[in-house]
């Protein structure tokens, strides 16, 4: 399987220079891609900018009608990405599929939102006075997204870009560039205009992103990945003023008050917390649980983990499928270590399978610790892992306290059947996004995006398009 990765004003580019693409369960090469320098950088931002002014005088129904015949062409081929994306990505089929239905979903609610784009009369106080005020497409957009869901991130930066009439220069991550080069497939199949959408693929990231931030032709940068990459950007980007939006880590809290229903409380944590192998910036990396409950709790959870089978995602059945590299593996084993030898206690899991089909892959049983202390490593850092980190609590007020002790604000969870409860966390909990007995509080009709150092604006919703619309006043004299 040999891919290109470089498409730039509307072709499919090769280059002597290429990198590996590996499956993280076997280790082994899948394909390689085009490893793109400076120049094809510098190309695809021209090709960008040069298609930006017909491209963002075209009708919103015209550039509703190509995302809505992508949503079509993405769902026909659910399978054989869902396919692509587990033998890249690592992710089960099932899980797969699902992601794939949800970037499929940014298309269609960007193609109906593009035709929103509402300006505004405002009434001045002179009567010979008019105010219009109108929402234009940014710019030139760049756009760098993140390995754990590598197609739905690019819809959900792309529909909105698009939708508003900008152009983009897309850097996917270096370690699943294929779910990347089908998409792009897709939106050209789709009647996608030469130059509108440029993919560039790079084995080292840092000079991509430092080209993004200093290219005077880009007017705008958003990102998906680690808050030490996001600031760096940000900083970078600043002496030219760009509008950046970023989507950046997490360290939920997931809290189970003493009116919860422990074993639903259970049942909810085991499925948001190894979603996707825990490689999900949502995925709760606190469980606060009330002491009453504590036991019912911990037996459930690990009850329902000791069952999820750990595997390629290919295979059929598998539910926890392998990390995305062996520094991500070895980061899951020293959290887990380190809070062992800190006190901890080990419920299940805990180490590296033993069957010899799985050494060669980055896996790692499903785990349940308790006695969880705020000294540990896992007790301050993102896991982003198979590792579900318990620490009991008494009080509520002691609770909203020890679950805003973190400089991350993306999601949080509340289990609790009291509304007054309920409402209070809600208004308490300083998090972008909070599951109130929920664990699935995402959709593309609502809008994503964390506080603190997880992020700067929001993703999918009304407010996903506004980031790539600046407003013009016009003040009329008649």
């Amino acid at each position: 399987m040999s891919q290109t990765g470089l498409f730039v004003g509307g072709e499919w580019l090769q280059r002597a220079a290429e990198f590996s693409v590996y499956n993280p369960a076997t280790g082994e090469e899948i394909a390689t891609v085009v490893d793109a320098n400076a120049d094809d950088v510098s190309a695809a931002i021209d090709a960008a900018h040069q298609a930006f002014p017909a491209w963002s005088s075209t009708t919103a129904h015209h550039r509703s009608a190509i995302l809505y015949r992508a949503w079509q062409l993405m769902l026909e081929r659910k399978a054989d990405l869902a396919q692509l994306m587990s033998l890249e990505q690592g992710k089960p089929l099932r899980a797969a599929a699902n992601e794939v239905q949800y970037g499929a979903d940014f298309l269609l609610w960007f193609a109906e939102e593009a035709k929103r784009n509402y300006g505004e009369t405002i009434p001045s106080a002179r009567a010979d006075q008019r105010f219009i005020v109108q929402h234009q497409a940014v710019g030139v957009v760049a756009a760098i997204t993140p390995w754990n869901y590598p197609v739905s991130m690019i819809t959900r930066k792309l529909a909105p870009a698009l939708a508003a009439g900008c152009t983009v220069v897309l850097k996917p991550a270096e370690a699943t560039p294929l779910c990347a080069i089908e998409i792009f497939k897709i939106l050209q199949e789709a009647g996608i205009p030469d130059g509108v959408i440029n993919l560039v693929t790079a084995a080292d990231p840092k000079p991509v992103g430092e080209a993004f931030c200093t290219n005077p032709r880009v007017r705008k940068l958003t990102f998906t990945g680690s808050t030490p990459v996001g600031k760096l950007l940000a900083q970078t980007a600043a002496p030219q003023m760009k509008r950046v939006s970023m989507e950046l880590g997490g360290h939920a809290p997931f809290i189970v008050f003493d009116d919860a229903d422990p074993v639903h409380a259970a049942k909810g944590a085991a499925l948001v917390k190894f979603l996707n192998t825990g490689q999900a910036c949502i995925c709760p990396n606190r469980i606060f649980v009330h002491r009453k409950s504590l036991e019912a709790f911990t037996e459930t959870l690990s009850a329902r983990i000791a069952k999820l089978r750990v595997g390629s995602g290919l295979e059929e059945g598998v539910a926890i499928g392998p990390l995305v590299s062996e520094a991500a593996l070895a980061k899951v084993e020293a959290q887990v270590n380190d809070a062992t030898d800190k006190g901890a206690q080990l419920v299940c899991g805990g180490q590296r399978p033993a069957s010899p089909e799985l050494s060669s892959g980055y896996f790692y049983t499903p785990t349940v610790l308790t006695g969880v202390t705020e000294d540990m490593l896992i007790y301050r850092q993102e896991t982003f892992g198979p590792v579900a980190p318990i620490i009991a609590f008494d009080d509520d007020d002691d609770v909203i306290g020890m679950a805003n002790d973190t400089t991350y604000g993306l999601a949080a969870y509340v289990y609790t059947q009291n509304l007054s409860r309920a409402m209070r966390s809600f208004e308490a909990l300083n998090f972008g996004i909070i599951g109130i007995n929920d664990i699935n509080p995402t959709s593309a009709a609502a809008p994503f995006g964390g506080m603190k150092e997880s992020g700067l604006g929001r993703e999918g919703a009304r407010e996903g398009m506004m980031e790539y619309l600046e407003t013009k006043l016009g003040g009329f004299s008649i």
